[in-house]
C-alpha cells in the first residue's frame, strides 16, 4: 500500500467553505478510479500545535504505485491539484507531499 500525504499551508483569504469544497471534489476521487483505499481530509486538531501553517491536510491511500500513478494522471486530481496550488500560499511553495510504501 502507498499513503499519500499531503500538507496544505492556505491563503489566509481562502475560507473554510472553499476549502471543504476542494475537499469534496478530492473525496469524489475515491469513486472514480479503482485501487483508490481511502482518502481522509481535513483541518488539523493537533493537541501539539506545531503544524507551522499548515493547517490542512489530506491521506489518501493506494493499492500500489501504479494507482497513484493513474490519480496524478487523472483529470479529477488534476482539477483539485490546481485548485490547491492556486489556494496555497506562494503556489506549489504552500504545498508538501510525502508518499510512502507501507509494504514489508
Amino acid at each position: 500500500m502507498i499513503r499519500h500525504i499531503v500538507l496544505i499551508r492556505f491563503r489566509p483569504d481562502i475560507m473554510e467553505a472553499a476549502i471543504a469544497a476542494i475537499f469534496a471534489d478530492l473525496h469524489r476521487i475515491k469513486g472514480l478510479l479503482p485501487g483508490v483505499l481511502s482518502i481522509t481530509a481535513g483541518r488539523s486538531e493537533s493537541p501539539e500545535q506545531i503544524e507551522r501553517g499548515y493547517m490542512h491536510g489530506f491521506v489518501a491511500d493506494f493499492a500500489d504505485w501504479a494507482t497513484l500513478a493513474a490519480y496524478q494522471d487523472h483529470p479529477a486530481h488534476k482539477a483539485v491539484g490546481a485548485a490547491l496550488v492556486a489556494g496555497a500560499v506562494g503556489g506549489l511553495d504552500g504545498i508538501l507531499v510525502f508518499d510512502l510504501s507501507t509494504a514489508p
